[in-house]
């Protein structure tokens, strides 16, 4: 099953409202699809969503990087896998391009043996609880949504923070004083705050039964969330400033974080991921695997990865449900009620275009 092309085709689609987080304001998703043609009449779908705050990706760079991949990787077989991946590891960086190609080739590998990606990675659970992301908004929308949210079924609340850390810790007591304390929150601060004010939004919200606050500090400054974690009441987890097992090594000589949180986009693809789950598991840390904006392309990638992988505790892979509009025609995850299912009777990732 050799590779014969790959597309990257450019997708835009609004976003229901516009998403406010520390690092700045989105109102649509811009990514990349990618189909990876083989010999056979098998076809390989993948994402790769671009963040130029995170993974210094665009559109553009992740369409040139994919043309480039292919030279390198055109005529081999599928199943070269470990070729495959030294090759594009030839290119430095670029992790969303690098991920949806591998996304494409794990799809491709089940749908050959039959086998949906989960399986192939090792089922270890048939669902994942989600949270459901709330951005930065006044206080009044904060409710409002938090109230839409779980009529819808949502039991996981992730409020995005650090922005203005009065507000934040007002918007999360008020949260609690209207609907109790049924769900879980979690809190997630895109690098947003000084190691001061993490430490103090953390032990301000401390009553509010918080889940863990997620990236409190920039994501080049570990020494300043070693010692946010040291002074925090609440678990503390690392995302922006974990993309590689260096990263998490780094991190774990340091007692920076508890947890991480890992995204395909990230790290590169669906083994990295397993790995770095893997290596934080041997260093008694839980994770999280989390998403960019993506389509239910991307979520159902990341759905199986938590699936086939013990040490992926928590999800946020909710990403998908602002779209307006759906690429994914059949198949693919499934959310409802707080929880990703995938068909696990469908070969690949079980998204049909």
């Amino acid at each position: 099953m050799k590779i014969k092309k790959i597309e990257a085709l450019h997708v835009e689609l609004e976003r229901k409202k516009p998403f406010v987080i520390a690092t700045g304001t989105s109102d649509r998703y811009s990514g990349i699809i990618i189909k990876l043609y083989t010999d056979t009449d098998i076809v390989g779908i993948g994402e790769a969503s671009p963040s130029r705050v995170v993974t210094g990706e665009t559109p553009e760079t992740i369409i040139a990087v994919v043309r480039e991949i292919e030279k390198k990787i055109h005529g081999l077989d599928v199943y070269e896998y470990e070729i495959i991946l030294e090759r594009m590891g030839t290119i430095h960086g670029n992790s969303a391009a690098k991920a949806g190609i591998e996304i494409a080739l794990f799809d491709a590998l089940g749908k050959e043996a039959g086998l949906p990606v989960a399986k192939m990675l090792g089922l270890y659970r048939k669902s994942i609880a989600t949270s459901i992301t709330i951005g930065i908004e006044p206080v009044e929308d904060t409710l409002a949504d938090a109230e839409r949210l779980l009529g819808e079924g949502a039991k996981i609340l992730k409020v995005k923070i650090g922005l203005d850390w009065k507000e934040d810790v007002l918007r999360l007591r008020k949260i609690r004083e209207k609907y109790g304390y049924n769900f879980k929150i979690r809190v997630d601060a895109n690098q947003g705050y000084t190691v001061k004010n993490a430490i103090k939004v953390c032990r301000l919200i401390e009553d509010l039964d918080i889940e863990f606050i997620e990236q409190p500090v920039k994501w080049n400054d570990l020494r300043g969330l070693a010692e946010v974690r040291k002074n925090s009441p609440i678990p503390v987890m690392a995302d922006e400033s974990i993309h590689s097992v260096q990263d998490l090594l780094r991190a774990g000589e340091l007692n920076a974080c508890d947890m991480i949180n890992i995204k395909l986009m990230k790290c590169g693809g669906i083994r990295e991921a397993w790995l770095l789950a893997r290596i934080a598991e041997e260093s008694g840390m839980q994770c999280m695997i989390g998403c960019m904006s993506e389509t239910r392309v991307g979520i159902s990638a990341g759905t199986h990865t938590a699936l086939g992988t013990k040490n992926i505790a928590y999800a946020d892979l909710d990403g998908h449900l602002d779209l307006n509009g759906d690429i994914v025609k059949e198949g693919g995850v499934v959310t409802k009620n707080g929880e990703n299912t995938i068909d696990l009777s469908l070969p690949g990732l079980g998204c049909k275009l």
